[in-house]
């Protein structure tokens, strides 16, 4: 039984609705609706006001599948923050090189906007890392290559201004 049919299960056994529910546990109707349905999963802050609410342990909420549950909608977000931190830095160079071409330097407004979005998207696409002693190897060369990468846009967008 996954987490959601537990979830509802307890719920129902409980005569609440998702509305009542949700109001115990300080979220909205459309978390509860998300979690039951396992689209979505909780917090651990949730999990906790559940466990307490229902009278029933963590471990007998959540099951090996539901971790699973959660790791993937994690990737899933994942991909979603990387794909859009690429198009944000194609729509970067994008308007950098017809800021250069045209010799219109209000292409570099929308340059200079979409390499912010790439470094906050670049930044959200990021894996959760394990807590080991490779975080740091792992994580430097991480922020280096998107900082480097956002210093060069902003740098072609520095010099196709000045060169106009």
């Amino acid at each position: 039984m996954t987490f959601g049919e537990k979830l509802k299960q307890l719920r129902k056994d409980n005569n609440l609705t998702q509305e009542d529910l949700a109001e115990k546990l300080y979220v909205t109707r459309t978390a509860i609706s998300k979690w039951e349905t396992g689209k979505g999963f909780p917090a651990i802050d949730s999990l906790k006001s559940i466990s307490v609410l229902f009278q029933v342990s963590i471990d007998d909420l959540v099951s090996e599948g539901d971790v699973e549950t959660k790791r993937t909608l994690d990737q899933k977000k994942n991909r979603a923050m990387y794909l859009a931190a690429i198009v944000f830095l194609v729509l970067a160079t994008l308007f950098t090189l017809l800021a250069y071409f045209l010799k219109q330097p209000y292409f570099n407004i929308g340059g200079s906007a979409a390499a912010v979005l790439y470094i906050v998207f670049a930044m959200l696409s990021r894996q959760p890392y394990k807590k080991d002693s490779n975080v740091k190897k792992i994580l430097l060369p991480y922020i280096i290559s998107r900082v480097v990468v956002f210093l060069f846009v902003i740098g072609v967008i520095v010099f196709t201004m000045v060169t106009l």
